[in-house]
């Protein structure tokens, strides 16, 4: 029973980890106290494995020399490879962290081997190399995957790392004598920290495809130069990665670099720009340069970020941007088959790039990154919330539906104010830091797609629900069959061969709810919205407008499904036969609308996604992403949602099927409706118990929405008037001499205009 009490103590005490003992470096013991040593049943000199937070290390249990419990040192002679480049300090184990690890004596091991300089690498014969990493890993106890540390022997070789153990039912083993090394690959200590490095880079969410894509273009010419060369196909210098800001170019480029162990050299386009004519070029030479002898090392990636700022195109004579333009494209022509390293460059303005850089020769290949679609950010979303403290009930796919146009940076600060929001909450006393629904809403209000933050007009909608209209129910029947149901029902939209609409028209007499019932539209689809004014298009330079416009549809594109709302769009396009100019810049702002609803064609950063998405070998795709993808075959669109008073003021080229296809009449309000509306203004008011709505119903025929709610309004100013600001409750008197006081906008004849339709 003592014995088993003993075992117990020694086992649930923390120990401190200790750096290394002087005597014992290049040992591989590792010192504790003779009690731990004997709870875990462990002789002097047993194979050890002690795992710390980062990775593990391989050694011999050895008793400290004071025989003192509570501390563990250890040799870092065989380790994760993380460890040595950060080796563990100021930790406290558990006791369960070490574990015995049988080591058998090795028939073989297949082994990397990491020399000091590329010099010795170019230079030094391989037999030499591998006869001295055998004879210095003698009787050495090595691990699969772990580095073994050779810096105290005084020769150029740093450490080896163990690709594989012969046999292969062991992860652990003893090289002796008789062990046949393998020498697989050789590579400089730079470029093997370059690797360790990349290796700390997120995962991909959603980039498959373009991975893959990319991952080929970079590993045929670096690892297989010999055989394009056969074929008699010259090897690709150049590959441009076109995407908005935030879609992920350069993590992509990390990534994939890293999986091709190629080393990457980073440059970003202000860094080579100098002051004084003439360093610019020779601070691009030299960039070059470090790229072609880190080559000699191994493959190798040159990676412009923000081509654009570097190469702009080229438009005076003597401009210093011409010189560098000039220098790059004698550079990368001057690359030499030997050469083993690619150019990458990324930039999210291609149209800024001079025109002899995308061609094939210099930037062989462009690969196109556009916004993501809603199975993309459910991807991205799924792998950035794999790493937080999510709760169960998140919906990941509810969240990838309502992201419309985030890219994967706004997804990432999405998840990182939610994240803070878990943390105010916990702060307050609650407790919980997991991540719920609530703080994802909260988050969505505060971090909005960048794609909208630079755009035109107004990307805020006040939140306005469908419940808080009154009346109205065919005209909201309508507006939801071309808005919600392609978003919620998208399935049964593919299955009939349907889409969404490319434009919707409102209109009716003023004042009868046509903006607010966009505003609820817009609210309970959960998709982007852009509302814009004459003020926000018209310019006093020519041309100006109709380039505002466009540019809006593009932005519009970038983050579809979207809603773009033109009020009052007879005061912003008229018709052409009314028109007096026919150059006018109502005419040719009409022609700029007409082209972009039909839709001709896509500009480079406007592409969504790729074509098709890869899937796991086996694997089938589940119904939330089978809905996913039909919701962005039917929503890929911009809807245009147009409101106006004046019908008959619009060209007929732009009220015909296939841009406007549904146009809604709003009419004015009933008598039925307009007790609805009167119920819904005097809602919060305290309304005495005289106040009959039903008799004001009846006696505001003509009245509008905005003459009901403006006589409550009038009704409860009067009441403070007349009762020196002491009123606590609106009299049914009140609104009678209110009502005696207005008179309505509306007319029998105004609304019989309307009667005839714009079409």
């Amino acid at each position: 029973m003592g014995t088993l009490l003993a075992g117990y103590r020694w086992t649930t005490m923390s120990l401190r980890l200790l750096s290394s003992d002087p005597s014992d470096r290049g040992s591989q013991r590792c010192r504790l106290g003779p009690g731990l040593m004997s709870a875990l049943g462990l002789a002097p000199g047993s194979p050890l494995l002690v795992s710390v937070p980062g990775g593990s290390c391989l050694c011999t249990a050895w008793p400290r020399a004071d025989l003192a419990e509570g501390f563990l040192q250890m040799d870092l002679k065989c380790c994760s490879p993380g460890l040595l480049a950060h080796p563990p300090a100021h930790l406290h184990l558990d006791p369960d962290r070490l574990a015995s690890a049988p080591c058998p004596k090795l028939r073989g091991a297949r082994v990397t081997v990491v020399v000091q300089s590329a010099e010795f690498k170019r230079l030094a014969p391989p037999r030499l190399v591998h006869e001295l990493a055998k004879d210095m890993l003698k009787g050495v106890r090595v691990r699969e995957k772990h580095v073994i540390n050779l810096e105290d022997f005084d020769t150029e070789i740093r450490c080896v790392v163990i690709e594989s153990i012969d046999p292969d039912s062991t992860s652990s083993g003893l090289i002796t004598s008789k062990t046949g090394v393998e020498v697989v690959g050789i590579q400089t200590l730079r470029h093997h920290r370059s690797q360790l490095q990349d290796q700390q880079i997120a995962p991909l969410g959603g980039l498959e495809e373009v991975c893959a894509s990319l991952r080929e273009m970079l590993r045929l010419p670096l690892l297989y130069p010999d055989t394009l060369s056969s074929l008699g196909v010259s090897c690709p210098r150049g590959v441009l990665l076109v995407g908005p800001p935030g879609v992920g170019k350069t993590l992509l480029v990390r990534t994939v670099v890293r999986e091709v162990g190629a080393r990457l050299v980073v440059v970003r386009g202000p860094e080579v720009v100098g002051s004084r004519p003439g360093e610019s070029e020779e601070k691009l030479r030299a960039v070059f340069e470090r790229a072609r002898s880190a080559a000699e090392e191994g493959p190798c990636v040159l990676f412009l970020d923000e081509l654009d700022s570097l190469c702009p195109r080229r438009r005076g004579s003597s401009a210093p941007e011409n010189r560098l333009v000039a220098q790059l494209l004698t550079l990368m022509d001057g690359m030499r088959r030997s050469d083993r390293f690619l150019v990458v460059g990324a930039t999210n303005r291609p149209d800024a790039l001079d025109a002899a850089l995308r061609r094939p020769g210099r930037f062989d290949r462009e690969v196109v990154i556009g916004a993501p679609t809603a199975q993309q950010r459910n991807a991205i979303l799924s792998s950035l919330c794999a790493r937080m403290p999510v709760c169960p009930g998140v919906d990941v796919a509810e969240l990838a539906q309502r992201t419309t146009g985030y890219v994967g940076a706004d997804l990432s600060a999405l998840c990182r104010e939610a994240a803070m929001n878990a943390i105010r909450g916990s702060s307050k006393g609650s407790g919980e830091q997991a991540i719920g629904t609530k703080h994802f809403h909260e988050a969505l209000k505060a971090v909005r797609p960048s794609c909208l933050r630079s755009s035109l007009g107004r990307t805020e909608v006040t939140p306005t629900l469908w419940a808080q209209i009154g009346g109205l129910d065919d005209v909201k029947l309508k507006l939801r069959q071309s808005i919600e149901w392609p978003m919620l029902y998208p399935e049964a939209f593919v299955r009939l061969g349907l889409c969404r609409p490319r434009g919707v028209l409102l209109y009716g007499p003023p004042g009868c709810a046509k903006t607010t019932l966009v505003k609820a539209a817009a609210g309970s689809s959960h998709c982007a919205f852009l509302s814009v004014g004459g003020a926000d298009l018209y310019s006093p330079y020519v041309g100006d407008s109709e380039k505002a416009l466009a540019q809006l549809f593009r932005q519009a594109r970038a983050c579809a499904p979207c809603i773009l709302f033109l009020d009052e769009i007879d005061s912003l396009i008229g018709s052409r036969s009314d028109s007096q100019t026919p150059s006018g810049v109502q005419t040719r702002l009409l022609s700029v609308l007409l082209n972009e609803m039909d839709g001709v064609g896509l500009k480079t950063l406007e592409r969504r996604g790729t074509d098709k998405i890869l899937l796991a070998e086996g694997a089938e795709e589940n119904r939330t992403q089978e809905k996913l993808d039909c919701q962005e075959v039917c929503n890929k669109d911009v809807m245009v949602v147009a409101a106006t008073n004046r019908p008959d003021c619009l060209d007929s080229a732009l009220l015909r099927p296939g841009r406007l296809d549904h146009i809604i009449y709003v009419p004015p309000p009933d008598q039925q409706v307009r007790l609805c509306i009167l119920k819904m203004c005097t809602k919060s008011m305290p309304v005495d118990a005289d106040v009959c709505l039903e008799e004001l119903a009846r006696k505001t025929e003509y009245y509008s929405g905005a003459d009901l709610e403006n006589l409550c309004k009038e009704a409860a100013l009067l009441a403070l008037q007349e009762e020196n600001m002491e009123a606590s409750v609106i009299k049914h008197a009140y609104f009678l001499r209110s009502l005696d006081n207005m008179s309505p906008s509306l007319t029998a004849q105004q609304i019989q205009s309307y009667h005839k339709g714009p079409r």
